[in-house]
């Protein structure tokens, strides 16, 4: 038996699953605006525990979203893993956001790009082919017209993620296929840890800390 409990805070979606071989038993997320991590979720955990009739103690790993996306988010996340993996002893399995995100997506051809806002013009991207493989590497980029046109020229390219909106804008490409309003879910996490967890490949729970992508800039307050 392999139950996961899977975390995702990376963006405005406070996202809780739990999954049993790599299928998800029980869900709670709230995705509204304003980031609700720090109240619900640890609310949310316990919820699905509850649903699924799961005691803490029978959880076999805990997966946490490790980012790139929100710097508080992603801290609330992993801290709340950290500690959970701590207390009962269990495992720690850290999935990559874009790649969670990318999930949401099914083809049988084309290419996937999950993308989070950032700050201004700038998003977070990554590429996956039909198959989920990962075809370029996760990066902080600025987008213009000329963004994702050699794949775009080749054929259908499907964005997905918060940094859609700002996408379409400015990219206009018939191949161009926008799905919006999706945030990376703890749902679409249950299968790539439970993979994760049949070959142990797990974090050091002491030294495990998010992929933040950029370094966190603090703005003073005006006075």
């Amino acid at each position: 038996m392999s139950i996961i409990l899977s975390l995702e805070t990376a963006t405005t979606n406070c996202s809780v699953a739990l999954s049993k071989h790599g299928q998800t038993i029980a869900l709670k997320e709230d995705a509204r605006n304003g980031y609700s991590h720090a109240e619900k979720l640890h609310v949310f955990i316990n919820e699905v525990l509850k649903e699924a009739n799961v005691k803490r103690s029978d959880i076999d790993a805990v997966a946490v979203s490790k980012g790139p996306g929100s710097y508080t988010g992603l801290r609330i996340g992993v801290s709340a893993a950290k500690g959970l993996c701590f207390a009962l002893d269990k495992p720690l399995i850290s999935l990559p956001t874009l790649e969670v995100l990318a999930q949401q997506v099914s083809i049988e051809e084309g290419v996937i790009i999950p993308m989070l806002d950032a700050r201004r013009m700038e998003v977070y991207s990554a590429i996956f082919d039909a198959k989920y493989n990962q075809t370029r590497d996760t990066q902080a980029q600025i987008l213009d017209e000329s963004s994702f046109s050699e794949f775009l020229k080749q054929g259908n390219v499907y964005f997905i993620g918060s940094g859609v909106e700002k996408t379409k804008e400015i990219i206009e490409y018939p191949n161009a296929v926008f799905i919006e309003n999706k945030l990376p879910s703890a749902n679409e996490m249950g299968a790539l840890a439970y993979d994760k967890h049949k070959i142990s490949d797990t974090e050091d729970v002491a030294y495990f800390e998010p992929y933040y992508l950029k370094d966190f800039v603090a703005i003073k307050p005006k006075s």
